[in-house]
């Protein structure tokens, strides 16, 4: 079959002119005359049948046809030369797995663990980019994600597969000089000290109080950070207490950097799941690395996967 494609070289000069909205600098970037450029933008415009550009007093601008164009042109360039990277570095053996990630969980549970995914898979490299919220497999680069929400956020991910991972609990922790003698306190006190807020979850606190029985005013009150690992450094200087998973700060409650301020964990709504585009050709690396999550998923102390 062959396929409606414009050639390689002219989706590489538009994606250039596009960039910068400008022939000139496109040329410049792609070493070639400025009339060489605007001759591919002039094929692409035929093949298409669409005005990609309109003048302007001083050059040209993307037409809203163009942008969106470009759009989808720049990320098709952008996975290609991913892939010819990837060959290129293995020679034909292994392969790649792209991975969009909710940062912290990636840091500090992924990572110490994809040392020994490294040793069954040494020709396998795993790409992980940031991602907090569901997104378009279909749009999207990505072979999988992994995901912090909850049954109804990841139900309602249109055209996806969830595999549980876990379960969250989320405890109070802080710096032991917050504390008297640096022991833990009752759930009252907690009341009364800093609260330190996680944007993204602004009742993780009222939630926790409730469930303690506790009444507390301030608890929406307190600075707020987006990232759990922000929310950690802040609690490690001091700052206040933090509602958090303790398998994200294990490395701080080991060192002692953090204490658990009250021991009264509350399991919460959210879960960790690796999502896959729901279709019946998954790759037989994808499948691999899924076990493997799983199988050091079920390793977490108190950890039960449904």
């Amino acid at each position: 079959m062959r396929r409606k494609i414009p050639p390689l070289q002219t989706l590489v000069c538009f994606d250039a002119a596009a960039r910068h909205e400008s022939y000139t600098r496109a040329a410049q970037e792609l070493a070639l005359t400025q009339s060489a450029v605007s001759r591919q933008i002039g094929t692409l415009e035929a093949f298409l049948g669409v005005a990609l550009f309109r003048r302007t007093r001083h050059g040209v601008a993307l037409t809203a046809s163009g942008a969106a164009y470009a759009r989808q042109i720049t990320k098709r360039l952008e996975a290609m030369e991913r892939d010819t990277l990837d060959a290129m570095a293995h020679q034909g053996e292994g392969g790649s797995l792209s991975l969009a990630a909710v940062p912290t969980f990636a840091t500090r549970w992924l990572m110490p663990r994809l040392k020994g995914f490294a040793a069954l898979q040494p020709d396998v490299v795993v790409h992980i980019e940031t991602r907090t919220r569901p997104f378009l497999f279909a749009d999207a680069e990505f072979d999988a994600a992994l995901y912090a929400g909850t049954p109804a956020q990841v139900e309602n991910w249109a055209g996806t597969h969830a595999l549980l991972l876990m379960h969250e609990d989320v405890v109070p922790v802080c710096s032991p000089s917050l504390l008297p003698r640096g022991k833990a306190v009752a759930p009252a006190a907690i009341a009364k000290m800093p609260l330190l807020q996680q944007s993204t979850r602004p009742d993780g606190w009222r939630q926790w109080f409730d469930a303690q029985q506790i009444d507390a005013p301030n608890a929406r009150g307190g600075p707020r950070y987006e990232l759990f690992s922000i929310l950690a450094a802040a609690a490690s200087h001091g700052l206040g207490v933090a509602l958090m998973p303790t398998m994200l700060v294990a490395d701080e409650l080991a060192r002692g950097e953090l204490v658990v301020a009250c021991a009264r964990p509350l399991s919460g709504e959210r879960n960790y799941y690796l999502v896959t585009p729901e279709r019946a050709d998954q790759r037989p690396l994808l499948k691999f690395f899924s076990d493997w999550l799983l199988a050091q998923a079920r390793q977490e102390p108190g950890r039960e996967t449904a």
